[in-house]
C-alpha cells in the first residue's frame, strides 16, 4: 500500500457563491479524501490527504467538472506534509490582508429548480419572492465584501431559521453554503405601496394585488435585482403612454417582460441564437426583429424601430407578477424600463425610490433586501449569429476580461454617453456595470460610487488613469481632478474604440489593423468632431488613413435632436439645391432655415465634422424618415428600419474618394456628394423611401470595403477592426462583414464588448498601458498617447 499523500490548493476565479466549497468537499469524500476547504480574498484554498491516485484524480479535473456557474481561471497546487487526520470539513471563511484575487459572480436568473419549488403548494418555499439556491440569485448585487459569505452581503440583517441553517449546514443540500438562502419565516419580506404619500397596501399576496394593479392600467415601481424597474401592461395603450409622458422618454423603445419564449414568438423573429440568450442564466434584454403585427403590444411602446427589447423573468418576483400557472389572469406582457427619470442613474434605494419616482409610478412593490451595487439590464441583439453586446451589465459584470498583454493597475473612465469605466491590472480588466450618460450629477456620483466599490472587489488600486481627450468631457475632469500625483493617460475616442476591438479579440498589438470606426461624435486630434474614421492603429497610436469630409455641425448638439440640420448642412457642402420639395427643406421652419443659413455661412457655433454617425441622420431626415430624435440614434435606427423594408435590389450610391498621390502625406477623404446627389434624384423620381435607405446602407458598406482595399494596396494591411456605435446597425455591420471577407480581410467585431460608448474604457486601458510603458512616469505626469503622421 503507497504511503498517503497530501497537497494544498488553491482555486482562483469565480469560485465563491456558486457551489464551489459543496462541490469539493463532495469530491474529495467520494475519494476518500480526509482534509478541508476554505474560502479566503485569494480563492477557495483546500487541502487534501490519501491515496496519491485519489488525490490526483481530486487535482485532475477539478476544473472540467465545476458547478455550473463557476468559472475557473487556475488550480494550483503543491505537495505539504501529511497530517494524518481523518474526514473532510468545509472550515469558515478567512480574510488576508492582501488584496482580493477571487471573482464575485454576476446574479444569475431564478434556475428551473427553485421554479419548480416556487410552483409547488406542498413546498415551504411556495410562492416565496426570494426563493434561492448556490445555482441562481443574487450575487454581484448583494456583495459588500469578501471572502463571499453572508456576513458580507446584503443578507446579513436576516438570521436563517432553523429549517434554512439545516439546509444551509448540509453537504447533501443544493442549498449547502448559499448565501442567499432565505424562506418565509427568515425573509426577506414584500411590500406594496401606493398613495401620496405612500402607505403601504393591506393585501394578503402584494404581488397578487400588484397584478391587478398593472390589468387595471397601473404604472408599478418594482424593486429587482439592481435597482427599480418601471413597469405597465403593454397592451395598455393608454398606460404606455402615461409612462412614457412621466418619464420624458420621447420615442425611445420600452423593454418588454414576457412570461415565455411562446409569448415572444407571437412578436419577433426568433431564433435558436435569441432563444438561447434569452432562457439561460443571465435573461438580458435581446433586441429581435418585430414581426408586421405583434399582438397585445401598444404602438407607442416602439415607434419607428424595426426591433422589439424582450426579456424573460429572471426573478421569483417577476415570476409571480407574470402568475403562476392557475393564478387569476393578468397582463402576459410587460413593459419593464429602468426605475428613473431618462438620463439619471437607476434607482436602488428604497426612501430614494419613493421620493425620486413618486411623479412615475402609482404604486410600488418593494421588499427590505438592500441593493449595494446598482446593475441595471443588460442589451444583446443577435449579429451573423453572434451576440453583439449593446450594454454590458446585469449578468455580465463583474466577470472580468483576459487581456492579451499585461497592464499595470489602471483605471480608464470611459466616455460620457453609455458610461463605463474599466479596471486593469496584469492580464485581466474588470468593466463596470452601466453607469449611463455623465451629463446627470446624481450619474456622475454614481459613477465614483461603482468605482470605489469595484475597486474594492478587486483589490485593484490604479496607479494610472486613462480618459477621453476631449477637454469637456466630465468623465475625464473627474479624472483630472482625482489623479493626485498619478500620471493620466488622455486617448482619442476612436482610437479607443479601435483598441478595445482588438483586446478582446486578443490582439497583442505586434502589428497594425485597419480600424474602421464609425460613430456619432469624438473629438478629434485637429479639434474638429471625428467619427467617420479610418485608422491604421495598434495599442501605441495610430495614423488618420481616410475620413468622412468635414461639414459643419450647425448648433452642436441641436443638430443631433433635429435631424433636418445635418441634412440641409450636407446638401450646402454638396452644392446641392435646398428647395421646398425636399423632405428636410420642408420639416425646417422659414424663420430657422434663415438663421441656419447664416450660422453656416458665417461659421457660428459650428463645428466642423466628419460623423457618420451625423450622415445617417442626414439622409434619414432627406429621405423623410426622421427630421426630430428624442432620443440618441433615433434617425439611424428608423432609417435602419426603412432599408429592411425594401424589395431586393442590387443598386447602391457612391461616394466619391479624394485620394493623395502616393508617398504623399495626408488622409483620402471620403465625399459623401454624389450619395446625397443621387439621393435626391431619387427623391425626385418618386422611389420609395425603403429603396433609398438600402441604397445608403450600401453605399456606407462599399465605401468601408473601398477604402480597406487602398489602405490594404498601399500598407500591406489586412486585417479590419469594424467599430463604434454606427457598427450596432446590424445590417451595415452584416454587409461589412461580408464583402471584406470575400475580398480576403480577417474581420474581427465586438461581441463581449459594446462597440458603442460602452465598450470605450477598454480601449482606454490598453493605449493607456501601452503609453505608459513606452514613457514610463517620474511622478506627477501626462503622459501623451496619440497619432502618428501619415505615411
Amino acid at each position: 500500500m503507497e504511503p498517503a499523500e497530501r497537497r494544498h490548493v488553491t482555486i482562483r476565479g469565480v469560485v465563491q457563491g456558486v457551489g464551489f466549497r459543496p462541490y469539493v468537499y463532495t469530491r474529495a469524500t467520494t475519494l476518500g479524501l480526509a482534509g478541508h476547504v476554505t474560502n479566503t480574498p485569494d480563492g477557495v484554498i483546500a487541502e487534501v490527504e490519501g491515496a496519491p491516485a485519489a488525490v490526483a484524480a481530486f487535482c485532475e479535473r477539478l476544473a472540467a467538472d465545476a458547478p455550473p456557474l463557476a468559472v475557473v481561471d487556475t488550480v494550483d497546487h503543491r505537495p505539504v506534509p501529511v497530517t494524518g487526520t481523518a474526514g473532510f470539513t468545509i472550515v469558515a471563511s478567512r480574510s488576508g490582508d492582501g488584496p482580493p484575487r477571487t471573482l464575485v459572480s454576476p446574479d444569475t436568473a431564478t434556475c428551473a429548480d427553485c421554479l419548480a419549488e416556487l410552483a409547488d403548494p406542498a413546498d415551504r418555499r411556495h410562492r416565496h419572492p426570494f426563493i434561492t439556491c448556490t445555482h441562481c440569485g443574487p450575487r454581484f448585487t448583494i456583495v459588500t465584501g469578501l471572502p463571499y459569505d453572508r456576513a458580507h452581503t446584503t443578507m446579513a440583517r436576516f438570521p436563517l431559521c432553523p429549517d434554512c441553517a439545516r439546509e444551509y449546514a448540509d453537504p447533501a443540500d443544493r442549498r449547502f453554503h448559499a448565501q442567499p438562502v432565505a424562506c418565509p419565516a427568515c425573509g426577506p419580506r414584500l411590500r406594496l405601496l401606493a398613495g401620496r404619500p405612500p402607505r403601504e397596501v393591506p393585501a394578503a399576496d402584494p404581488v397578487a394585488e400588484a397584478r391587478r394593479l398593472l390589468s387595471a392600467g397601473a404604472v408599478l415601481a418594482v424593486k429587482g435585482l439592481g435597482g427599480y424597474h418601471l413597469a405597465c401592461d403593454a397592451g395598455n395603450a393608454a398606460a404606455v403612454a402615461a409612462l412614457r409622458r412621466r418619464k420624458e422618454r420621447g420615442d425611445k423603445p420600452f423593454a418588454l417582460m414576457a412570461r415565455t419564449p411562446a409569448d415572444v414568438e407571437a412578436l419577433a423573429e426568433l431564433g435558436p441564437e435569441e432563444r438561447e440568450l434569452l432562457t439561460g442564466t443571465v435573461r438580458p434584454i435581446v433586441l429581435l426583429r418585430r414581426r408586421a403585427t405583434a399582438p397585445g403590444v401598444a404602438d407607442a411602446v416602439a415607434p419607428g424601430s424595426p426591433d422589439l427589447g424582450v426579456m424573460l423573468p429572471y426573478t421569483p418576483v417577476h415570476h409571480l407578477l407574470l402568475g403562476l400557472p392557475g393564478d387569476p389572469p393578468g397582463p402576459r406582457l410587460l413593459v419593464m424600463t429602468s426605475g428613473n427619470l431618462s438620463g439619471e442613474p437607476i434607482v436602488t434605494d428604497d426612501a430614494e425610490a419613493l421620493e425620486r419616482l413618486a411623479g412615475l409610478a402609482d404604486a410600488w412593490l418593494t421588499h427590505d433586501r438592500p441593493i449595494h451595487v446598482p446593475c441595471d439590464d443588460s442589451v444583446v441583439r443577435v449579429c451573423d449569429g453572434e451576440p453583439l453586446l449593446l450594454r454590458r451589465s446585469r449578468g455580465y459584470a463583474p466577470l472580468p476580461l483576459t487581456l492579451p498583454l499585461p497592464v499595470p493597475a489602471t483605471l480608464a473612465t470611459g466616455g460620457d454617453l453609455k458610461n463605463a469605466f474599466c479596471l486593469g491590472e496584469g492580464r485581466r480588466a474588470w468593466l463596470s456595470a452601466h453607469i449611463g450618460d455623465m451629463d446627470d450629477l446624481a450619474t456622475q456620483d454614481a459613477f465614483a460610487h461603482a468605482q470605489r466599490q469595484l475597486s474594492a472587489l478587486t483589490g485593484v488600486a490604479p496607479a494610472l488613469l486613462a480618459a477621453d481627450r476631449h477637454p469637456a468631457y466630465r468623465s475625464g475632469r473627474w479624472a483630472r481632478d482625482q489623479a493626485a500625483g498619478r500620471p493620466l493617460v488622455p486617448v482619442q475616442h476612436h482610437h479607443a474604440h479601435i483598441a478595445s476591438a482588438l483586446a478582446e479579440h486578443g490582439h497583442d498589438g505586434g502589428r497594425r489593423v485597419i480600424g474602421v470606426a464609425f460613430d456619432g461624435t469624438g473629438y478629434g486630434d485637429d479639434g474638429a468632431v471625428w467619427g467617420g474614421e479610418v485608422l491604421l492603429a495598434d495599442y501605441a497610436g495610430y495614423t488618420r488613413f481616410a475620413h468622412l469630409a468635414y461639414v459643419p455641425l450647425p448648433g452642436g448638439d441641436a443638430a443631433v435632436r433635429r435631424p433636418y440640420r445635418m441634412a440641409l448642412s450636407h446638401l450646402r457642402a454638396a452644392g446641392l439645391a435646398r428647395t421646398p420639395d425636399l423632405p428636410c427643406v420642408a420639416a425646417c421652419p422659414p424663420d430657422e432655415l434663415r438663421v441656419l443659413e447664416t450660422q453656416v455661412e458665417r461659421g457660428l457655433n459650428c463645428a466642423p465634422t466628419s460623423s457618420m454617425g451625423r450622415l445617417f441622420d442626414a439622409v434619414s431626415s432627406l429621405a423623410g424618415v426622421c427630421q426630430y430624435a428624442g432620443y440618441e440614434a433615433q434617425a439611424a435606427v428608423e432609417l435602419e428600419a426603412a432599408a429592411l423594408q425594401a424589395p431586393p435590389d442590387r443598386r447602391a450610391y457612391t461616394f466619391g474618394l479624394r485620394v493623395p498621390p502616393a508617398g504623399t502625406a495626408g488622409p483620402v477623404v471620403a465625399d459623401p456628394a454624389p450619395v446625397l446627389a443621387a439621393a435626391v434624384a431619387d427623391l425626385r423620381a418618386g422611389t420609395d423611401r425603403p429603396l433609398i435607405a438600402a441604397r445608403f446602407h450600401a453605399a456606407v458598406a462599399g465605401l468601408v470595403t473601398d477604402l480597406c482595399e487602398l489602405a490594404r494596396a498601399r500598407h500591406g494591411l489586412d486585417t479590419v477592426a469594424l467599430t463604434g456605435g454606427v457598427f450596432c446597425n446590424t445590417l451595415l455591420s452584416s454587409a461589412c462583414a461580408r464583402t471584406l471577407r470575400a475580398r480576403g480581410f480577417t474581420v474581427l467585431r465586438q461581441h463581449r464588448v459594446p462597440p458603442n460608448d460602452g465598450g470605450l474604457a477598454l480601449g482606454q486601458l490598453m493605449v493607456a498601458a501601452a503609453a505608459a510603458t513606452a514613457h514610463p512616469p517620474q511622478g506627477e505626469a501626462h503622459v501623451p498617447g496619440g497619432s502618428r503622421q501619415s505615411a
